[in-house]
């Protein structure tokens, strides 16, 4: 049966209480936190932000007897920068608005990694690209950590606050309609599929048809009202 989990697990996550992953995130969530200037934007902010990162760790625990602790370690720091300053705007005229996305979140990561993380650096890099979208690799070329964390990136439209966080912050950033972005989810949701079984387990087949569902009957229930005879 599906249910909605709710938890308040982050500081663990990022004090690393139940030692799954190298060190901490102490130093990245401070950054995030006092640095980021897009923690208050409609749909790239910081509860998108830390919805990957609770994902992902999920995703850790998941994977525990395939992955390292440093490979945890690597994905997990580029979950906190994949969309670090994102601006929160189309980038009207631009061919690829997302690759200025990325080279913001890139900029902002090579000037807070730690001197320890350093060497860690290309492959962090390598994550946060595997979000650029539209996306330029395919996701069965990529390997599992780039699988993890498009999958996560993804998923936001399942959580229980899609339509305040997709339909609306989306509409906003985009410069677009809230019912405009709604229509949207149904050839979204019709066409998501996820890469990694820990994925596909976490949001089955069920779960995706119950959201298409539900997007069909808002747009229903938004549907003017049928013209009555005078």
């Amino acid at each position: 049966m599906l249910h909605t989990e709710i938890s308040g697990d982050i500081p663990e996550i990022i004090g690393n209480d139940e030692e799954l992953y190298e060190g901490n995130l102490v130093h990245y969530f401070q950054v995030l936190f006092f640095k980021a200037g897009n923690l208050a934007n409609p749909y790239h902010n910081l509860r998108h932000t830390l919805h990957v990162l609770w994902l992902c760790h999920k995703a850790c625990r998941y994977y525990r007897d395939e992955l390292t602790p440093r490979q945890m370690r690597i994905l997990l720091i580029a979950t906190l920068f994949h969309d670090f300053d994102h601006p929160g705007q189309p980038h009207p005229g631009e061919a690829d608005p997302d690759r200025i996305n990325i080279d913001i979140a890139l900029a902002g990561l090579r000037q807070y990694i730690t001197l320890e993380d350093r060497a860690l650096l290309p492959e962090i890099e390598a994550l946060i690209e595997a979000t650029h979208y539209p996306y330029k690799i395919e996701s069965d070329k990529l390997d599992l950590l780039g699988q993890i964390i498009r999958d996560a990136d993804l998923a936001q439209a399942l959580s229980p606050v899609w339509i305040q966080q997709i339909v609306i912050g989306l509409a906003q950033e985009w410069r677009s309609t809230p019912l405009q972005v709604l229509k949207a989810q149904v050839p979204f949701f019709t066409a998501l599929r996820f890469t990694t079984p820990w994925a596909r387990q976490l949001f089955p087949q069920e779960l995706i048809g119950s959201k298409i569902e539900e997007a069909q009957e808002l747009l229903r229930l938004l549907e003017p009202a049928a013209p009555t005879a005078g």
